[in-house]
């Protein structure tokens, strides 16, 4: 599996899809399929059958799986690719664009 370098709890952008230019928090990763759960974003609708947790059924909304590659990180409102360093003894993970610590 490759390294992915985008985190849970990171700020990101949509860069490509019928969402382009929304922005929100990553809530979860998906590493297995390179996709990731972005706040707010790729809205679906599923239909729910009435059940005993839903007596009432209805229409459901939720954020669906969207691509890593569609995905870029913000850092003070501007999009920016990521890069990895040795701070010394330690990995980090830092901005292409302003060279700091994200």
């Amino acid at each position: 599996m490759p390294k992915l370098k985008i985190k849970t709890g990171d700020k990101v952008i949509v860069i490509a899809g019928d969402d382009k230019g929304q922005e929100g928090k990553v809530v979860k990763i998906l590493k297995s399929k390179n996709k990731a759960i972005v706040e707010g974003v790729n809205m679906v609708s599923k239909h729910t059958k009435p059940s005993a947790q839903n007596p009432q059924g209805g229409i459901s909304k939720f954020e669906a799986p969207i691509h890593i590659s569609n995905l870029m990180i913000l850092e003070n409102g501007v999009p920016t690719k990521v890069g990895y360093r040795f701070e010394g003894d330690k990995k980090v993970r830092y901005s292409k664009k302003s060279k700091e610590i994200i």
